[in-house]
């Protein structure tokens, strides 16, 4: 079985910069840690530095757990990342609704965005999977 390269290593260290935030644990699907990021500033600093060695086994880890597909793992976290509020990742992923329920709430009160950072990885990857059954 052929692994396919589901999050890019690029994106993992741009978003890295940014790291003591949790924004590339959130991108590579591990949001306890990457929560733990963010309220700590990176386990004030030491964890951010140590993942600059660790991305490219998440970015492998990543690409073993996650479902490849017709949505794009990159453009789902950089649309919820900048335009979340406005339920576009959700309607790039085909759930229109929701989607539209974000654009006219600010992202459902902001608490959508919060639970989508913890869980837009395994969403894509189970649309993905059914897309792929299709």
């Amino acid at each position: 079985m052929q692994v396919q390269d589901t999050h890019s290593k690029l994106i993992g260290y741009l978003l890295w910069i940014f790291g003591f935030t949790g924004a590339h644990r959130f991108y590579y699907g591990k949001p306890v840690t990457g929560t733990l990021w963010f309220f700590t500033l990176g386990l004030f600093g030491i964890g951010w530095l140590i993942d600059l060695f660790l991305i490219p086994s998440m970015d492998r880890e990543a690409d073993l757990r996650f479902e490849a597909g017709d949505i794009d793992y990159t453009v789902a976290w950089l649309l919820l990342t900048f335009l979340g509020f406005l339920g576009v990742h959700r309607m790039y992923m085909g759930k229109w609704l929701t989607g539209i329920l974000y654009l006219f709430t600010f992202g459902f009160f902001l608490i959508g965005i919060l639970v989508d950072f913890w869980t837009l990885n395994d969403q894509v990857s189970i649309e993905n999977s059914q897309n792929n059954r299709a």
